[in-house]
């Protein structure tokens, strides 16, 4: 009985250890899972939460969403070419609660004309198309980009950029905020726009609407 009563009390302090190692592990484990979250979602330029108290605000506004691509030729502000691109961007709003429009209703409101002058940043023509839509906020989406050569392969690459500018229904910039790729071989800056937008768009959402509680939040809106 006492050899059997030995054995039996060095196994259970032997399996202490063991448990509280395994115990320790789990916890070294779950705090490097949330510190590499972090740096994912400062890799992707994430921006901490909208206040409670500012999202209220948010939703007595109304706001439109308008891409546009600037290239060699101008700026090409055809909307019906950034349907995803919208989409992705309208569906981050309506999270925060914001009311939008659909592009349907924004182009049977707005001349395209305005619309182009919105890009640049005509604050004449944002005031005419906020009156005509009845928004009180515009977010504004160019698509940018420029060539180089590799200087190891030798190939042609292409960087994607977007700015993205909140403005208000005056017609007067709010908050900014932009996003920006690694460089590609390619032609297809649109595509990749989408690609950016995807992967970076709730933080640069984040950031525009901080910078407008930064900026307008406490004031009431008409």
């Amino acid at each position: 009985m006492t050899l059997r009563r030995s054995v039996v009390a060095a196994l259970a302090i032997s399996l202490v250890p063991l448990s509280a190692q395994a115990f320790r592990f789990s916890e070294e484990e779950a705090k490097e899972k949330a510190a590499a979250d972090d740096a994912a979602a400062r890799a992707k330029g994430a921006a901490p939460a909208v206040s409670p108290a500012c999202r209220e605000r948010l939703k007595n506004e109304k706001v439109a969403v308008l891409l546009a691509e600037r290239g060699s030729k101008g700026i090409n502000a055809d909307q019906s070419r950034y349907g995803m691109h919208f989409q992705a961007i309208d569906r981050r709003l309506q999270k925060q609660g914001m009311r939008t429009y659909t592009q349907e209703e924004i182009k049977k409101q707005i001349a395209q004309a305005e619309i182009e002058a919105h890009f640049r940043n005509d604050p004449d023509a944002a005031l005419n198309a906020s009156r005509k839509l009845g928004a009180t906020m515009f977010l504004r989406g160019a698509i940018g980009s420029r060539t180089g050569i590799n200087p190891i392969l030798k190939i042609n690459e292409v960087y994607v950029n977007m700015g993205f500018t909140l403005v208000g229904g005056d017609g007067q910039i709010i908050s900014e905020a932009s996003a920006s790729s690694d460089s590609y071989s390619g032609g297809d800056t649109v595509g990749m726009a989408l690609t950016l937008i995807n992967e970076q768009a709730d933080g640069v959402v984040g950031r525009l609407l901080r910078g407008y509680c930064a900026e307008r939040g406490g004031k009431k809106t008409k």
